[in-house]
């Protein structure tokens, strides 16, 4: 289980737009869990929104994202390398994540070609979906 310090390690992502906590490399460049223990304390709560905190999904998305570098990145093929997103499908938010709540993610890249890939993502609060989706990226 990769911990926060080894993550920054691998992903260039710092905070205030770094959100994931660990990961776990299931398979190195394939897949791999992640998590994020979310708290009150996170910036984008102050407008989003007042007194009824939740987790902006394009930040869900975002956090799934950045498993999926650390599983490319993992790989010494791509290390030093940086991921971009280069689009997003099929993406449904199936329930509110909130303050307290411990997001897990579970990433495959299923596809990875020279400077291209696309990866597939579900995160989970418990064992209850909270948002699904296909990712696209350029690798740099």
């Amino acid at each position: 289980m990769l911990n926060i310090e080894e993550i920054k390690e691998i992903i260039p992502h710092r905070y205030p737009f770094l959100f994931i906590d660990k990961v776990s490399i299931e398979e190195i460049g394939v897949k791999g869990i992640g998590y994020k223990n979310v708290t009150i304390n996170e910036p984008f709560f102050q407008g989003h929104f007042p007194n009824i905190p939740v987790m902006p999904g394009v930040i869900i998305v975002e956090s799934m994202a950045q498993v999926g570098a650390v599983i490319l990145l993992s790989d010494e093929k791509y290390k030093g390398k940086t991921p971009y997103f280069a689009g997003i499908n099929k993406v449904r938010f199936k329930r509110k994540v909130v303050p307290g709540d411990t997001l897990r993610m579970e990433v495959v890249l299923t596809r990875v070609r020279g400077s291209v890939g696309i990866g597939e993502g579900k995160a989970y609060v418990g064992d209850e979906l909270a948002c699904e989706g296909e990712f696209l990226f350029a690798i740099e």
